[in-house]
């Protein structure tokens, strides 16, 4: 890094996420770094494009990877975004680093490898302790999903929050702060949590400092009916990774909510799309299994699920899901596969070809696709 005449005689270190995972022996993503006593003028001259307004942060002009010059941050209003941030040549790398959350967050590492931790953060990690820098985390909020979500991502490693942190957080939400996040923040982090490995502590610690019940409402209503849905988030149809993952997980979490819930927590959130559409064929699913259960299944209940689900226009959801049935109930899965196989060699155009049209057309047709899925269960 010496040699990269974009950054000689700069004083940079790299920090964050790449100083800890390196450490952990996690996969490096991203690499961040710091620039003390340095101007924008500085970079600019050096070939570095600014992004953003809000923050003086730039990219290398080769690498791409992201630049900010040291600052701190003073609170002055409501939510994540409430700061006024002052970057100058001043701000020193020690207090660059104060204003992070977490303490494992707050290592810095010199091109050459050199250590910097004012913190403890590289004794923490060995602890495996989620913990804060100062008492500066409670002016944003947002650091209670952040906390959260890095359990998800570690806990399986021994990660705990340590219980002075899990306090500020309770406090964060106490001090109704949290209702100033924009939604699109939540969601973001939320996400991300979804994709993590162990995604159910990042609801299960939400839900224990009270943040779920302001945040997702829906699901912290019952604790008991929170745990059964967070133990199924790992048992999915297929595996994925980053959004699709997350989307799964997120159906899974919600498929026992009523449709006007699932509804009210995807405008909440504002969710894409296919979030609350894949929740709803989950949930018909589940509705389809549940009465399985009290009686056999004929032709009209698979149709109706079969149109629940937009079968005929969207074949492609159909397996996934019949894949979902087979964890719990195999034989109705097993049904189901026949049951969908014979039904959609039905297709309009035989029917128009003998003369059906109009009303006449789709009563035909649903008549003979029952009759197709009637025919492979008995």
């Amino acid at each position: 890094m010496a040699r990269d005449p974009a950054v000689v005689g700069l004083a940079v270190y790299r920090v964050g996420g790449a100083v800890r995972d390196a450490r952990l022996g996690w996969p490096v993503t991203d690499t961040d770094w710091v620039v003390v006593g340095a101007t924008p003028e500085t970079l600019r001259r050096r070939g570095f494009k600014p992004v953003g307004r809000d923050f003086p942060v730039f990219l290398h002009p080769e690498t791409h990877e992201e630049y900010a010059l040291a600052r701190t941050e003073r609170k002055a209003g409501h939510g994540y975004t409430g700061f006024v941030v002052h970057a100058s040549p001043e701000v020193t790398l020690e207090e660059d680093l104060a204003r992070r959350d977490l303490t494992i967050n707050a290592m810095a590492e010199s091109p050459e490898g050199t250590l910097v931790d004012p913190y403890g953060g590289l004794a923490d990690l060995e602890a495996r302790v989620l913990r804060h820098v100062s008492p500066a985390f409670v002016e944003d909020p947002l650091r209670v999903l952040r906390t959260a979500r890095f359990l998800a991502r570690y806990a399986g490693l021994g990660f705990t929050i340590a219980e002075e942190t899990r306090g500020l957080m309770r406090e964060l939400v106490a001090s109704g702060e949290l209702g100033h996040l924009v939604p699109e923040r939540v969601w973001a982090e939320t996400e991300r949590a979804l994709a993590e490995p162990w995604p159910e502590v990042y609801f299960q610690a939400l839900h224990d400092c009270g943040a779920l019940a302001v945040l997702m409402p829906a699901l912290a209503a019952d604790g008991e009916v929170l745990d059964e849905a967070l133990g199924r988030l790992h048992r999915l149809p297929e595996e994925g990774e980053g959004e699709a993952l997350a989307c799964w997980r997120w159906a899974r979490l919600v498929e026992h909510l009523e449709d006007a819930d699932r509804r009210e927590l995807a405008e909440r959130l504002r969710q894409p799309k296919a979030f609350l559409a894949l929740a709803r064929q989950v949930a018909r699913t589940r509705e389809l299994v549940a009465s399985a259960r009290l009686a056999p299944l004929d032709g009209a209940r698979i149709l109706a699920w079969l149109d629940g689900i937009d079968a005929w226009r969207r074949g492609e959801r159909v397996a996934p899901l019949i894949s979902l049935v087979s964890l719990e109930a195999p034989e109705l899965a097993e049904a189901l596969a026949v049951a969908w196989r014979l039904a959609a060699q039905v297709l309009p155009a035989a029917l128009v070809a003998e003369g059906f049209k109009g009303r006449e057309l789709g009563e035909e047709l649903a008549r003979r696709r029952r009759e197709a899925i009637d025919a492979a269960l008995g």
